[in-house]
C-alpha cells in the first residue's frame, strides 16, 4: 500500500505543472460544428461532404499540428472506397484478365512455331539485357502481390489464413514491399536507357495492330526487334513504373510534400496504376511463357529458333543478318 501511495505521490508531482501550464491556456473549440448547441449529433460532424471538407480538430501542445486533426470527414471517402470499389477494380485486374487469358488459350492454343524447331538459333538479348529484364521482373512480382495482399489482403487472406498467420505474413510482405521498390525503380529507369530507341512506335506497329500481331489466322506482319505489343508493354512498364515510383516515394515518406488528404488521393493513385499495370503484364507473362512456343528462350538463354524469329521478327532478323552473316548459326 505504502508503495502505490508513494508511486502514485510522484505521478502527481510530475504531471501537476503540466495541468496547471494547460489551465491557462485560452480553450480552443473544436471546429466543423457549433459548440453552443445543447445537444451535437454525430451526422453534423461525421458525414462527410465534398472532397475538401474542414476537418474536426482540437487543441495540442505537443510540436506536432497534424495530431490536432480529431476526425477528417474525406478520409471516410477514402475508407468506402477501400472497401469498395477498390476491392471490384482488383478483381477485375486479376480474375478478369485470368478468365480473359484461360478463354484465349482454350479457343486458341499455343502458339508454336511454324515447320517447328530447327537447328538455327540467332542471338536475341545479351546477358546484361536479360538482367535487367529479371531484375524488373522479379522486383515487380513481389511488389505486385505484396500490394495485392494490401489493397484485398484482408478479405481474402485473412479468413483463411487467421489473424496471426495473416498479420506475420503481412508485416514481411510490407517490409519487402517497401524495399524491393528501389530495384523496381533501377530496373525500370536501365529499360528505358537501354530500350527506348527500339521501341519509338511507328507506321509498321500500325499494320502490326490492325492484322492482331498474327495472334488470330496465320498470318503475321512485320516486325523489327520490338512487335507493336511489346511496344505497348515497354511504355506502360516505363510510364506506369514511373508514376508508381513517384507516388510510391510519397508514401514511403509521408507527408513531405502533402497532407493526409493528398495522401490518401496519391495512395488512390497509385493503387489505380498498379492494378491496371497487373493486367498489362499478366498478359506479357502469358505470351512470354504458355502462349507462344519459343518466347520465352529469348530472356532465359538469349538466343531464339532462327524460324521463330524470321515469323515474328522478321525486319530485325534481316538487320542482323545484313551486319553480319554469321549471325544465325
Amino acid at each position: 500500500m505504502f508503495n502505490f501511495l508513494r508511486a502514485f505521490a510522484l505521478v502527481v508531482l510530475f504531471t501537476a505543472p503540466a495541468f496547471a501550464q494547460n489551465a491557462d491556456r485560452p480553450a480552443v473549440p473544436l471546429t466543423g460544428f457549433n459548440p453552443d448547441k445543447a445537444e451535437v449529433h454525430a451526422n453534423e460532424v461525421l458525414v462527410p461532404g465534398l472532397i475538401g471538407t474542414k476537418a474536426v480538430e482540437g487543441h495540442i501542445v505537443i510540436p506536432d499540428i497534424r495530431s490536432a486533426t480529431l476526425i477528417q470527414p474525406d478520409g471516410r471517402i477514402w475508407r468506402d472506397y477501400r472497401r469498395g470499389p477498390l476491392l471490384w477494380i482488383a478483381a477485375a485486374a486479376v480474375l478478369g484478365m485470368g478468365g480473359l487469358l484461360l478463354a484465349f488459350y482454350v479457343l486458341r492454343g499455343k502458339i508454336m512455331i511454324e515447320g517447328g524447331r530447327g537447328a538455327a538459333v540467332i542471338k536475341r538479348f545479351g546477358s546484361f539485357e536479360r538482367f535487367m529484364h529479371w531484375l524488373t521482373a522479379f522486383s515487380w512480382c513481389i511488389l505486385a502481390l505484396s500490394g495485392l495482399n494490401i489493397a484485398v489482403g484482408r478479405v481474402t487472406l485473412l479468413p483463411l489464413l487467421g489473424n496471426e498467420t495473416f498479420t506475420a505474413l503481412s508485416v514481411w510482405l510490407k517490409y519487402s514491399h517497401n524495399f524491393v521498390a528501389f530495384p523496381f525503380m533501377a530496373g525500370v529507369l536501365l529499360m528505358l536507357v537501354v530500350w527506348v530507341r527500339h521501341n519509338i512506335p511507328n507506321r509498321i506497329d500500325v499494320t502490326w495492330f490492325k492484322m492482331a500481331g498474327g495472334l488470330v489466322g496465320h498470318q503475321h506482319p512485320d516486325s523489327g526487334k520490338f512487335n507493336g505489343g511489346q511496344k505497348m508493354v515497354f511504355w506502360v512498364v516505363v510510364l506506369g513504373g514511373l508514376g508508381l515510383s513517384i507516388t510510391g516515394l510519397g508514401l514511403l515518406f509521408p507527408f513531405t510534400v502533402t497532407g493526409i488528404l493528398g495522401m490518401q488521393l496519391v495512395q488512390v493513385i497509385h493503387g489505380g496504376i498498379a492494378l491496371g499495370m497487373i493486367a498489362a503484364m499478366l498478359g506479357h507473362i502469358y505470351i512470354g511463357s504458355v502462349g507462344m512456343e519459343g518466347a520465352i528462350d529469348a530472356m532465359k538463354d538469349g538466343v531464339v529458333d532462327l524460324g521463330w524469329a524470321k515469323t515474328h521478327h522478321n525486319l530485325w532478323v534481316a538487320e542482323e543478318l545484313a551486319k553480319s552473316p554469321h549471325a544465325a548459326e
